[in-house]
């Protein structure tokens, strides 16, 4: 299996303070890895290495093969990360930062409503600004704007949060497909139960640190 993630004695720091003490972790092509660990143990961090957004002060490693510090703006435009504040873009509305995105990678208008519609977003929401939706709707554009993006490696951090039963069933189904068109997909999360039922793998973050969770599934 190919790695699509290496991280080898990985050091990240935010505020003067270690983020990370030192990650190893790989995470094979077509895997879905589960991040488990308590509030500030580091999941989010390890996201944001692998999203190309975190520097790293000491270690190395890949995404998708590509160096984790000589080449983070590769690796950023061929990863999606979903984290807390959804990447929207506030003063635009739905449609405009699905399309955005969408841009980036030269997504057609058939794969733009493709994803709009995949996400409930096709009615009076397309033209409403995102600074005006729910927590459960900006969730949704954001998944939807990773869909048009294409993303090889998908990074989702709390994806559950906010959405009600329907919001939640519909993530796991778009992760399902994503991970059956060829992606990876690495999540944090502390629903469990939900998580790990999608999950193949799942890790323990602790100290900022990464240790064994249970394994392959």
């Amino acid at each position: 299996m190919t790695n699509v993630v290496e991280l080898r004695g990985v050091v990240a720091v935010l505020g003067g303070f270690p983020a990370l003490a030192g990650v190893d972790l790989t995470v094979g092509r077509g895997e879905v890895l589960l991040l488990q660990g308590p509030n500030g143990a580091g999941k989010t961090s390890v996201l944001r290495v692998c999203a190309g957004l975190l520097p790293v002060e000491r270690g190395g490693g890949s995404i998708l093969g590509m160096d984790i510090t000589a080449q983070r703006d590769s690796i950023r435009s061929r990863v999606g990360l979903l984290g807390h504040t959804n990447g929207l873009y506030l003063d635009l509305t739905v449609a405009q930062n699905i399309r955005f995105w969408a841009s980036t990678v030269g997504a057609s208008r058939d794969e733009v409503s493709a994803a709009m519609q995949r996400m409930g977003l096709d009615g009076r929401l397309a033209s409403v600004k995102a600074d005006r939706l729910s927590a459960g709707q900006r969730r949704r554009c954001a998944l939807a704007s990773m869909i048009v993006r294409r993303a090889e490696l998908w990074l989702l951090d709390e994806p559950h949060a906010g959405l009600d039963a329907a919001g939640r069933d519909e993530i796991d189904s778009v992760l399902r497909d994503a991970v059956a068109a060829g992606a990876t997909v690495v999540v944090s999360s502390h629903e469990l139960e939900r998580a790990g039922a999608l999950a193949t793998r799942v890790v323990t973050v602790d100290g900022g640190t990464v240790r064994d969770g249970g394994g392959a599934r």
